[in-house]
């Protein structure tokens, strides 16, 4: 439990600051995130970045319980399916990736990021 107490407290920090830079400075980010979308470089980085993040907490939280835990397993396991799908299917990825952030604006993504890092600091901080 001290492992995903540990990686909530780190979440929270990660998606709290996140979600308020993007539900502020709405506009940056805009064109921050369009901008990183069309740099190959950026989008090699990103799979790589999500597969070292993926596989580590795979690897050192891989909890299935019916409780909060499991959210931090499931992350894991979403960040290293995007960094394979990123090698293997980069166009598919991108037009997914493209069409989210054209569905939901910054502010609202910046608002949910926002959400989550309140509740995962709720489970690291107060549970």
């Amino acid at each position: 439990m001290e492992i995903s107490i540990l990686i909530a407290k780190m979440m929270a920090l990660v998606y709290v600051v996140m979600g308020l830079g993007f539900a502020i400075h709405t506009k940056y980010f805009k064109k921050s995130i369009d901008g990183m979308m069309d740099s190959g470089g950026v989008m090699i980085f990103g799979g790589v970045f999500a597969l070292i993040t993926g596989f580590l907490l795979v690897n050192f939280h891989n909890i299935w319980v019916t409780d909060w835990p499991i959210i931090i397993t499931i992350i894991g396991w979403m960040g290293l399916l995007k960094g394979v799908l990123i090698f293997l299917t980069p166009d598919t990825l991108l037009k997914f990736s493209k069409f989210t952030f054209n569905m939901f604006s910054i502010r609202t993504l910046g608002i949910c990021a926002l959400i989550f890092g309140l509740m995962m600091g709720y489970f690291g901080y107060c549970i």
